[in-house]
């Protein structure tokens, strides 16, 4: 089923003017600058300039709004739930802030909560079909299939050549074994697009359920040619042909399936079967063992740390961090010194020597925010990530800016199983400009 779409909506209007005529002018440019960013996709600079424009003008709901929806077209769906909820906030009649706010919510698979945002905005807009589809799908996603086919069918009253709402009533008819009215819905979507594999993928399951099983090979026919790789219609296909004994064909729609996804317990399954038809009993006996063997092994690899981010890949996404260290003018107790001839002996291999000139840093300057975010880097790589996130704790404290700590502070908590507060933690790093954030967002968050 596919997952919520994100609307890219730039909301234009309202946008409140309260500072001098020059402050205001500034603060119109920076948000106007963010629309064309966002427009020409752009998303990173697009939150920097609705960040510029929030500073400016820090009561103005669009501005939220507008970089709400850069974050989340940047898989920050976090941050952009922070965004929408203080443009809520300042307006809590827009319609489509709820509407975005719970495609970030549904995107962090927080259906229950994302269910009250899209009633909200079918409450403020009551003919908008895209609040009636997305709050089908995350009703599918709670099992609720009755709740889901009503909003599906609010979806096609507004608007009848909707594919995803047409597709997605399709799957729900199915799930409520309504196969003989899913046939339409699949029938209606290949008439709007002939040249898609998932709509013949799918009426052929539904004939299987009909035991129609000649109609369905012809569809499952379709949806290979279109689409080779789709493992799954090879299995429905072999399915097929063995429920019309046609164990040779089954047989090889089998091997193509268990060789597109071998972990698909159903494959060795239904090849073991027809190779007992075929007289290689012994083929037969090794396919059940690994049907069995697949459908009771918990696949899951248990993680050096408790979340998904490894130590080892802590390591590598700690290396894109650039060192900040700078010349400064050498003051009387030559802090400076002593932060500079630790990074050297890091760079050396000599780490427990660096910790000892950076704790003689700290000693002397208690504000050193740099020192204190080195020395979380170090004892990071020496495996002490606590006694990191305390570095990095002192260095934000110091320096509420500082995008890098809060970017290895959010990888740290995140492997450490800490997913929200990691996360939290990056979006904070790619607000305050530090893109690379993103890229862990993306690849960790979602």
């Amino acid at each position: 089923m596919k997952h919520c779409i994100l609307l890219i909506v730039v909301v234009l209007v309202g946008f409140l003017i309260s500072n001098p005529l020059m402050a205001q002018q500034t603060a119109v440019d920076y948000f106007e600058s963010g629309v064309t960013k966002s427009r020409s996709g752009d998303f990173t600079g697009a939150l920097q300039a609705f960040s510029m424009a929030i500073t400016m003008n820090p009561d103005n709901a669009p501005s939220y709004y507008n970089r709400g929806l850069a974050k989340a077209n940047l898989k920050d769906h976090r941050g952009a739930i922070l965004d929408y909820d203080r443009a809520i906030e300042i307006n809590p009649k827009d319609a489509l802030a709820y509407l975005s706010r719970g495609v970030s919510k549904s995107k962090q698979e927080d259906h229950r909560s994302a269910l009250l945002d899209y009633g909200r905005a079918i409450e403020l807009s009551p003919e908008d079909a895209q609040a009636y589809y997305n709050r089908g799908v995350s009703r599918s996603k709670l099992d609720q299939f009755k709740g889901a086919l009503q909003d599906f069918n609010r979806t096609l009253e507004l608007e009848p050549a909707n594919q995803a709402a047409l597709y997605s009533r399709g799957i729900t008819k199915q799930k409520l074994e309504e196969y003989s009215g899913s046939l339409a819905d699949f029938t209606k979507l290949i008439e709007l697009s002939p040249k898609k594999s998932q709509p013949y993928a799918a009426r052929g399951a539904s004939r299987i359920e009909l035991n129609d099983f000649n109609g369905a090979i012809t569809d499952l026919n379709k949806a290979i040619e279109i689409t080779p790789d789709d493992a799954e219609s090879f299995l429905n296909r072999g399915f097929a042909k063995g429920k019309l004994e046609d164990f040779k064909g089954a047989n090889g729609d089998y091997d193509r399936a268990i060789a597109l996804n071998a972990t698909n317990y159903k494959g060795y399954y239904g090849r073991g079967f027809c190779r007992g038809k075929l007289g290689d009993q012994k083929g037969a006996v090794q396919d059940f063992n690994q049907a069995i063997e697949l459908n009771n092994t918990n696949t899951e690899a248990k993680p050096l740390f408790s979340g998904r981010i490894s130590r080892a890949t802590l390591g590598s996404l700690l290396n894109v961090v650039q060192e900040r260290n700078k010349l400064n003018e050498l003051s009387p107790e030559r802090s400076e010194a002593y932060f500079s001839r630790g990074m050297s002996k890091n760079k050396q291999g000599d780490s427990k020597a660096a910790i000892i000139d950076l704790n003689k840093a700290i000693e002397l300057n208690p504000t050193y925010a740099e020192a204190y975010f080195s020395r979380g880097l170090i004892k990071s790589a020496q495996n002490d990530q606590r006694g990191a996130i305390l570095d990095c704790n002192s260095a934000i404290k110091l320096n509420p800016r500082y995008a890098e700590a809060f970017y290895v502070r959010g990888i740290i908590r995140h492997g450490l199983g800490d997913d929200n507060g990691g996360c939290l933690d990056l979006s904070k790093s790619g607000e305050l400009g530090y893109t690379p954030a993103y890229k862990v967002i993306s690849d960790y968050c979602n």
